[in-house]
């Protein structure tokens, strides 16, 4: 099994800066793309970002030049840097991976955490 475990959630004030992490850890063989994505109230989930093993990214449109996601390989680490943080920020962000597990199956699953709340208000 392999878990995605979120950190570093919490309030700040507009304008401010915000950094979250994502470890991956369990049975796996290899780690493709990892991501971000996040849930507002009565909203769809939506891509932040996306990084992949070889590091190449891809932002949300409403995040582009504000955030930062990066990737320790040897970790199984993604993090999220956040700056000129908006009041449309507030969401639960997750932290996506796609994971090919130890053992025999399918090359290609798609895990989950279990989510950290960012909220940004003054």
């Amino acid at each position: 099994q392999v878990q995605l475990v979120e950190s570093g959630g919490g309030l700040v004030q507009p304008g401010g800066s915000l950094g979250l992490s994502c470890a991956a850890s369990g049975s796996i063989f290899r780690i493709y793309a990892m991501a971000w994505y996040r849930q507002a109230p009565g909203k769809q989930r939506e891509l932040v970002a996306t990084i992949t093993d070889s590091g190449s990214t891809l932002y949300g449109d409403s995040v582009k030049g504000r955030f930062t996601i990066s990737r320790d390989n040897a970790k199984n680490t993604i993090y999220l840097h956040m700056n000129s943080l908006k009041p449309e920020d507030t969401a639960v962000y997750y932290c996506n991976a796609d994971v090919r597990p130890t053992g025999w199956g399918p090359r290609h699953n798609d895990y989950w955490g279990q989510g950290t709340q960012v909220t940004v208000s003054s």
